[in-house]
């Protein structure tokens, strides 16, 4: 099992991974969470995101297999919803409205926001692609990195400031569209075929 580490195909796991989950991006909805229910629960929110994307690196494909749904109609669908959420975070617009949660924990914080359709249509492709172990390694470097920015969040935001969470929303919303574009692309044609 340590044989197969490759720390190649961590790094880039890991950097896909991160762009996806975009938990830099996502600080001015965790502050606007944190303003709605007082308080984040990052360790729990952390775990079960965890949870969910290495449960979905095991039995994502069996999963959408038993409902019917090809890995790429999930990767489109993946598509459009990271489209969706990066319009929001370009044009400062809200196109999801949810009721006032009442914790800030497994919804929306581990899932959609960490652990979303982008994240699992990714683990289901680095799949097709890596080792096992190096993904989920990969996955572990990614939580422990969500877990920091939301136990630090509050500090973050007194640093960046408004405008600078708005400069950062905007620029990883440019990023997530381009990924959003990316996967839609790459998945689109083959539900054709």
């Amino acid at each position: 099992m340590l044989e197969e580490l490759n720390f190649k195909e961590i790094f880039t796991a890991g950097m896909i991974l991160f762009a996806v989950i975009d938990i830099i991006g996502s600080i001015p909805i965790i502050i606007n969470l944190r303003k709605k229910v007082g308080y984040v629960e990052s360790e729990k929110a952390s775990i079960v995101a965890g949870l969910l994307m290495i449960l979905f690196l095991f039995l994502g494909k069996e999963i959408l297999n038993l409902i019917g749904i090809d890995v790429n109609s999930f990767a489109v669908a993946g598509a459009f919803i990271l489209f969706f959420l990066a319009l929001e975070m370009i044009l400062g617009i809200t196109l999801y409205k949810d009721d006032a949660p009442e914790t800030a924990s497994i919804v929306p914080l581990a899932f959609p926001l960490v652990a979303g359709a982008g994240t699992m249509t990714s683990i289901i492709s680095l799949r097709a692609e890596y080792q096992t172990i190096n993904i989920i390694v990969a996955i572990i470097i990614n939580i422990i990195f969500v877990y920091v920015v939301l136990k630090a969040s509050g500090k973050i935001e007194r640093i960046l400031g408004n405008q600078g969470i708005n400069i950062i929303r905007k620029i990883f919303g440019v990023i997530l569209l381009a990924i959003a574009v990316k996967l839609f692309a790459s998945n689109i044609q083959n539900l054709f075929k």
